[in-house]
Formats: C-alpha cells, structure tokens, sequence
C-alpha cells in the first residue's frame, strides 16, 4: 500500500447502510452540481457511506462498487476532514477491505488543496473533501499504454457513485478536476507513485 505512515490510526467507519427510501431514479434526478455549503459538520456515517459508494467491497469476493479493468484496483481514495464531529480534521487514507480510515496528515487541508485547485470557494468550503487518486503502475502491467486511459475511465465511475450517493443523502457535492498536478500532490504529500485524478468536495447544501 502506498499510504503506510509511521505510525497508524486508525478509525473504523460505521457499516454501509444498504436500503434507503430514495430509489437510483429519485437520485439520478436530484443530482446537481452543488457548489456552496453550510458551515456545519457531516457525520462519519455520511463520510463513510460516500468511501463505500465510490470504491467501497460489495461482494466475498473484493469485487467493488465500481467497476475496474482486470479488477486490478488503482484508484486510492483520500478523505480531507475539516468538519465532523466525530472525526479530527486531518487527512485520511480509505481502506476498502477493512472500511476504515488512516490517518494519513494531520490538520485542515482545506487551505492547501484549495491553493491547488485556483482558490475555488467549494473547496474552502466543503466539510470534508474526497481526493480520488490513482497507482497507474497497477493497471499498466497488464494493459501497458492504455492504462492511463482506464484509470481515468474508473476514477468517473467512482466519482459519480458518490455523486449520486451524496443526492440519496441530501449532501452536496461537485467533481473538480481543475487543479495543478504537481502542487496538489505536494499538497497531499503523495508518494512518488500516486497521482491525483479528482476532487469532490462535500457538505450541507446552502
């Protein structure tokens, strides 16, 4: 795994809830681009609902909630909290088997994620921040040249579980893809091997 800090913490997540009252149709039309949100915390049981929706397991056999070519897995979900009661702000690392967090960086990103992203208010303003990033080397080996093209490909589909995840929810949430690389993944302190693909910050709609 390439987010392994020196030293671990982990926060175990609340179980996906796997029934709701609002049907895929109901979520498909509610799906907006939100860009404004109040300042008020979500809760860890909303967080951890997003992880699963966007690369959580579905099934004994690992398989996941979106699709991956080869189901080789690239994609590593960050998770930047700035407010929720239950959880210190920080950045965390999502762990699919086990579906909990690692602590991956202390403090609010908010701040410099945003610097990397031109500033864009949603990100100063989002609870938390979902940071879809990729190891293109997993599916390069099997795939070569195309890999960058599936990885891209799969970071969409995650993306938009979570977006329609977040409608079913009452959340708000918006992809950003408008960043720069480099200083996003210094932002992030990355390794060498991971790149960022995608934001979406989340929060209460205004």
């Amino acid at each position: 795994m390439p987010f392994v800090p020196g030293r671990v913490q982990t926060t175990p997540l609340p179980q996906p809830q796997l029934e709701n009252t609002i049907t895929l149709e109901q979520a498909l039309l509610r799906r907006r681009s939100v860009r404004s949100y109040q300042p008020v915390p979500v809760t860890l049981a909303a967080l951890g609902q997003l992880l699963w929706a966007a690369q959580g397991i579905s099934g004994r056999e690992g398989f996941r909630t979106a699709p991956s070519a080869g189901a080789l897995y690239p994609l590593e979900v960050l998770l930047a909290v700035s407010r929720c009661d239950e959880l210190a702000p920080g950045l965390y690392h999502y762990r699919p088997l086990s579906h909990d967090l690692v602590l991956w960086r202390p403090r609010d990103h908010r701040p410099t994620i945003a610097a990397a992203a031109l500033d864009q208010e949603c990100l100063h303003e989002a609870a938390a921040i979902l940071v879809i990033t990729a190891v293109p080397a997993r599916t390069a080996v099997k795939y070569g040249t195309r890999a960058t093209r599936y990885v891209h490909l799969e970071a969409g589909h995650a993306a938009q579980n979570a977006c329609l995840q977040a409608a079913a929810l009452g959340l708000g949430t918006v992809t950003v893809g408008a960043f720069d690389d480099m200083a996003l993944a210094e932002a992030l302190a990355l390794p060498e091997a991971v790149e960022p693909v995608y934001l979406l910050p989340v929060g209460v709609p205004v």
